[in-house]
C-alpha cells in the first residue's frame, strides 16, 4: 500500500493523528528532503524502519526500488516538504505507476496552501483553478494567466518571493482592476495576506520579501458579468422550450436579446434538450 501523505505547510501542529500513525507504521517514508522530513519526524517522537529521498531529480530511480517493495505488499508513505504530494511536488510519477500496476494508494486528507489560501483570500471559490507556480517572464506569464480569462475561474499560483515584484508589475499593467490577495508563510509566526489590487500590493511590500508565497487572482469583472449573462441566458432558453418552442427558434430569439452569436446559443439549447426528445418546430 501507498499512503499519501499531506505535511504541515509551516505549523507543525498542524498534521493529522492519521498521518502520524501512519508515518510509524509503514515499512519505507519516502520524501523530498530527508532533512526536512526529519525535523517532523523528531518533533513527534518517531523513529522511521527506513527513509529515502524522492524528489525531482531522482524520481526514476526510486520508482525502481520502491515498486518492487510495493509490489512485495510493504507499506510506504510519500511525504513531500510541506502540503500535500503531487501538488507542485514529487508524487505523481510513482502514483501513476502505481495506477498502472494497479497497486492500492491511499490518499489522507490534511494541510494545502492552495485550499488555505484560497479561503484566506476572501475571492470567489466556487470555481478556481491551481497553476503551479507562475510563468517567468511578461510574456509567458500573461500567456499562462490569460488561459483562464471567460472561464470565471478564481486563480492560485505559487511565486517566488525573488519573482514577487516583477510578477505583480506585470499584473498590474495588464490586469490594473483585478483583486489578488498575496498569503504569505500560512500557519507560521509571521502570515500575512495583503488584499488589493497589484499596484496597492507592491506598494505595500516590505523592502525584502521571504517565505513562502501564494497568489489568489479573482476572476476578472469581465468574466463574473459573462459568466452570470450565460445563466440568464440559459434561463431564458429553458423557459422557451419548455413552452415548445422548436431549438432553433429558441435560439435565434434569446441570442437577439442577449446580443450572444447565434450558433453559441443554439449548442447551448441542444445542451438543454433531453436526450432523444423531438424537436417541435415552429413557424
Amino acid at each position: 500500500m501507498l499512503y499519501i501523505c499531506p505535511t504541515p505547510i509551516g505549523n507543525l501542529k498542524d498534521v493529522t493523528l492519521r498521518v502520524l500513525e501512519v508515518l510509524k507504521a509503514v515499512d519505507v517514508i519516502a520524501c523530498e528532503d530527508t532533512r526536512h522530513t526529519t525535523v517532523l519526524l523528531r518533533h513527534y517522537g518517531i523513529v522511521p524502519r527506513r527513509l529515502v529521498s524522492f524528489h525531482d531529480y531522482n524520481e526514476e530511480q526510486r520508482l525502481a526500488v520502491l515498486l518492487p517493495l510495493l509490489e512485495e505488499g510493504k507499506e510506504v508513505a510519500l511525504v513531500s516538504d510541506a502540503g500535500m504530494p503531487g501538488l507542485s511536488d514529487p508524487g505523481f510519477s510513482l502514483v501513476r505507476a502505481c495506477a498502472a500496476r494497479r497497486l492500492p494508494v491511499t490518499v489522507l486528507p490534511g494541510p494545502s496552501s492552495i485550499s488555505t489560501a484560497l479561503v484566506a483570500s476572501g475571492l470567489p471559490s466556487a470555481c478556481f483553478a491551481f497553476v503551479g507556480f507562475l510563468a517567468r517572464g511578461r510574456r509567458a506569464l500573461v500567456e499562462q494567466l490569460e488561459r483562464f480569462e471567460n472561464t470565471g475561474a478564481t486563480v492560485v499560483a505559487f511565486e517566488s518571493p525573488r519573482r514577487l515584484r516583477a510578477s505583480l508589475a506585470v499584473i498590474a499593467e495588464r490586469w490594473p482592476d483585478r483583486e489578488i490577495a498575496l498569503c504569505r508563510e500560512l500557519t507560521k509566526l509571521y502570515e500575512e495576506v495583503l488584499r488589493g489590487r497589484a499596484a496597492h500590493i507592491l506598494q505595500n511590500l516590505p523592502e525584502r520579501v521571504r517565505g513562502e508565497v501564494v497568489l489568489v487572482l479573482a476572476p476578472s469583472s469581465a468574466d463574473i458579468v459573462g459568466a452570470r449573462s450565460t445563466d440568464r441566458v440559459r434561463e431564458a432558453l429553458a423557459e422557451l422550450l419548455d413552452l415548445g418552442l422548436g431549438t432553433k427558434r429558441a435560439a435565434t430569439l434569446v441570442a437577439g436579446l442577449s446580443g450572444q452569436s447565434v450558433r453559441a446559443v443554439y449548442e447551448l439549447a441542444l445542451s438543454l434538450r433531453p436526450r432523444g426528445g423531438k424537436e417541435v418546430g415552429c413557424g
